[in-house]
Parts: C-alpha cells; sequence; structure tokens
C-alpha cells in the first residue's frame, strides 16, 4: 500500500513538474502582452519600462525560477491586465466550474449507466438500437451546437429554462446537460459492451443454475464487473469534462475557468493562463489518482502490490 502511493505521488509530482515547463513555455508564444497594453504611438521607454517591470527582459530560464520560487511559496502571479492576484480571480472561478463539472457527472451517472445497462439487457432488441444511435449521436455532436439548440427550445421558444449565467438550480440544467453529453454515450457503450460480456461469462451461468435470482446477478455480479472499464476511462471522460467547459462556459455565458482562460488567451494574459492550466492540471491529475484506488476497490484482480 505503502509502495503504491509513493509511486503514484512520484508520479503525480514529474507530471506537475513537466505541466509546469510545458504551460510556461506555451503561454509565451501566444505573443508578448505588450501588444494589448501599450499603444502604437507610445514612446520607446514606456515599452522599455513595462518590459522591465513584468521581467520579460530576463531570459526564459530566469523567468521559470521566478515563476517555480513564487509557486512554491503559494503565489501564482498577477494578471496583467487587472493587477488582481491570479489565486484571487481563479478561486471564485474555479467554485463555479467544478459545481457545474458535478451537475454532469450527476447527469452522466443518471442516464449514462441505465442506458447502458438497459442496452445490453435487451441486446439486439429495439431499445439497443435506440441506445446505440443516442450513444453514437451523444460523440458525434457538437457541444457548442447542442448547447445553442438546448436554449433555442427550451430558453427562448418554451421560455421554460433560464439561458445563461449563474443562479439557482434551474440554471444548472442546460450546461449541466450539454457537457455530460458526451460522457454519456461513452460511459453507456462501455458499460453495454461489459455488461454483454459479464452476462455471457461461465460465473454468471453457473450463478444461474444454481438458481440465483436475475436481479441480483445483474445488479450485483454483472455491474459490480462492468464498471471496472468505465472507471479506467474515469480520469480520461473527467479530463474530456474540463476541456469541453471551455465550450460549454463561452455558450451559457458561464462565470467559470474556461471563460476565464479564453479571456486570458485573447488578452495574452499569461499569468491567468498559467494558473488556469496548473490548477486543472492539479484537479485531473487528482481525480486520476481517486480512479486508481476505484479501480482497485472494484475489481479484486487487482492488488496495490502488483501497481
Amino acid at each position: 500500500m505503502g509502495r503504491f502511493l509513493l509511486g503514484r505521488l512520484l508520479q503525480a509530482i514529474l507530471a506537475l513538474l513537466f505541466l509546469s515547463v510545458l504551460i510556461f513555455v506555451l503561454s509565451r508564444t501566444l505573443g508578448s502582452p505588450l501588444d494589448t497594453l501599450i499603444a502604437v504611438d507610445a514612446p520607446p521607454e514606456v515599452e522599455e519600462r513595462l518590459i522591465k517591470h513584468l521581467g520579460l527582459d530576463k531570459p526564459w530560464h530566469v523567468q521559470y525560477a521566478t515563476y517555480m520560487g513564487q509557486l512554491f511559496q503559494g503565489d501564482l502571479g498577477f494578471s496583467i491586465r487587472s493587477h488582481v492576484p491570479v489565486a484571487e480571480l481563479l478561486a471564485g472561478r474555479l467554485f463555479a466550474s467544478i459545481k457545474l463539472a458535478l451537475v454532469a457527472i450527476g447527469f452522466t451517472l443518471i442516464l449514462g449507466f441505465p442506458t447502458g445497462v438497459i442496452a445490453a439487457l435487451n441486446r439486439g432488441k429495439f431499445l439497443d438500437t435506440m441506445a446505440k444511435i443516442l450513444a453514437l449521436l451523444g460523440q458525434s455532436l457538437p457541444s457548442f451546437w447542442v448547447g445553442i439548440l438546448l436554449i433555442q427550445l427550451f430558453a427562448v421558444r418554451l421560455e421554460l429554462l433560464p439561458v445563461s449565467g449563474i443562479g439557482g438550480p434551474a440554471h444548472y440544467i442546460l450546461p449541466g446537460f450539454t457537457m455530460s453529453l458526451f460522457l454519456v454515450a461513452g460511459v453507456s457503450r462501455l458499460l453495454r459492451t461489459g455488461m454483454i460480456e459479464v452476462l455471457d461469462s461461465e460465473f454468471v451461468r453457473f450463478a444461474r443454475s444454481k438458481g440465483v435470482s436475475e436481479r441480483f446477478i445483474i445488479w450485483k455480479h454483472a455491474l459490480r464487473n462492468a464498471i471496472v472499464p468505465v472507471l479506467g476511462f474515469g480520469g480520461v471522460y473527467f479530463s474530456i469534462l474540463i476541456t469541453m467547459s471551455i465550450v460549454v462556459e463561452v455558450v451559457f455565458a458561464w462565470p467559470g475557468i474556461g471563460r476565464l482562460a479564453l479571456n486570458a488567451i485573447s488578452l495574452k494574459d499569461f499569468p491567468i493562463l498559467q494558473g488556469v492550466i496548473l490548477v486543472t492540471g492539479v484537479v485531473v491529475i487528482g481525480v486520476n489518482f481517486l480512479v486508481d484506488f476505484l479501480y482497485a476497490f472494484f475489481d479484486p484482480r487487482i492488488r496495490f502490490s502488483k501497481m
């Protein structure tokens, strides 16, 4: 157990170090923030003074060392545009994005799991065909188009749900469902395949021959084993959820880190962009760490000492 935790922790630290280098380099390839801060006809001394103030006159390795030193102290820097601490900007935005992600995960559990189970139990029948069609559409349709379509239907024509912003529970339905659609499709397809494989296995046939009830076989044996592939892709699905949040938050004017990152890119505010990607990376790595534990819990063949 201790060896497993130490190995996973070392991998997480190395991944974060690599991520810090990657986002530091890539954020500076967007262009100089001076293009958006200084007027075209500004005198050269203004540009020189601003370059020195931002530390852009130093070599990249010196800038990176300064950035990592601040990071170890919990300082994510200041926004170049608003001069507000990046940590302060991320605090409220991250909470809003997490709440929306939890709603999307809730939709995935409510819709994806029953759809996969029903499709497996009705293999080759009408319900199975419909489930496969819905899964194919869920993984094919662009999330921004789905969001616009839902806004047009439920907000504009039917006037049932709010179109944008954050507020009461009704504000979470449209963006949460839009964000979850791809995950619902993926989970249902994986669960269907896993359920069919388990239901055709020898130990399920043996359980049926002993007179074990079909409900117990489905929910105790089949689902427990079929859920392992879904958990194996849990970290990947969560990463997709994070990337999709940018599009969904823009469509629904959701005040999350997705919109914050998009604004940082357009304004070339690389301290904000570095903070957003770093915090997102920490969350994704943490979720993958949790998935490893859940994967081992549901699959009795896995032992921590062998991982």
